[in-house]
């Protein structure tokens, strides 16, 4: 394993490797203006929610890399402590590249990214139409990590009002994740698109009380063919399965089948058995998985 101190790197190879390690990224699109009324439209790939009570996001301009200037978005926010954040999706991703383009002060990247502007509500920057979700916030904090080149600055904004788009709803009024269309930054010119065929779904083990990896018996645990994440899903359970439940399901003709071709051979048995609870594993059926494994 390469490991690199950090005081062994120059500021761009420091840089290189954090963007293309710590991704995909949420984008923050961020819209801001000045005293003067002066627009900016500016993507922050820097940024994630912290909060809920109250609902907090974060989102960091940092100082140039090259030059250790800042950014018109950081100058307009100590100015005006008022953000919108226009969640992007992939409709939008490449007019939100060309609002990256460092522009002069006084320029306007919604008229140079094509972007539409909407009025907000509540606080003075205007919103993107095109985005799917745009949280319109007040600015509690701005925290300067550093003076130094590419330190960040944090900007602790907190949403008042929620705009979205109708038509990533769901039938109970709730965004459906197949619908948004969600875009991320990665390393370098690297992005990644979130579409319904690279969506997975893994249960939250605040619901339950997982018996735990260390708990699953040593044969299995110790596995060739199940995977580090095949044994989370299996310590995810709360219970074993009952040997009512083991016996019953030892019954039905296609296990019957393997068990029966595999009698005095327990190497080939426990290979077959554990081929098919990785299927099942993989398709979500972790209990039929448990009674398949305990038989």
């Amino acid at each position: 394993m390469l490991s690199l101190k950090i005081s062994d790197l120059s500021i761009p190879e420091l840089h290189n490797y954090l963007q293309y390690a710590i991704a995909p990224r949420p984008i923050c699109f961020a819209s801001t203006i000045d005293k003067a009324g002066n627009i900016n439209l500016s993507p922050f790939s820097f940024f994630n929610l912290f909060s809920t009570n109250p609902p907090v996001c974060v989102f960091s301009p940092s100082r140039r890399v090259r030059d250790n200037t800042t950014k018109h978005s950081l100058e307009n926010l100590h100015e005006v402590p008022e953000c919108v954040i226009n969640i992007v999706n992939y409709d939008m991703v490449q007019q939100v590249s060309l609002a990256s383009v460092e522009y002069s002060k006084g320029i306007n990247e919604f008229i140079k990214s094509g972007f539409t502007m909407l009025p907000s509500e509540l606080v003075k920057p205007p919103r993107v139409a095109e985005s799917p979700v745009q949280f319109e916030c007040v600015v509690n904090e701005i925290k300067s990590l550093g003076n130094t080149p590419g330190a960040g600055n944090l900007i602790i904004a907190e949403i008042k009002i929620i705009h979205i788009h109708e038509g990533i709803l769901d039938a109970d009024g709730k965004i459906d994740q197949e619908k948004i269309d969600h875009v991320a930054r990665l390393g370098g010119d690297w992005y990644c698109r979130v579409t319904p065929e690279s969506l997975f779904k893994v249960a939250k083990p605040v619901r339950t009380r997982g018996i735990g990896v260390d708990a699953i018996p040593y044969a299995i645990r110790n596995s060739k063919i199940l995977t580090g994440n095949n044994l989370g899903q299996l310590g995810n359970v709360e219970a074993l399965p009952a040997d009512a439940d083991i016996e019953a399901y030892a019954q039905s003709p296609e296990i019957k089948e393997v068990l029966d071709a595999t009698i005095g051979d327990a190497a080939t048995r426990e290979t077959h058995l554990h081929l098919k609870a990785k299927e099942l594993l993989d398709a979500g059926k972790v209990e039929e998985a448990w009674k398949l494994l305990l038989l």
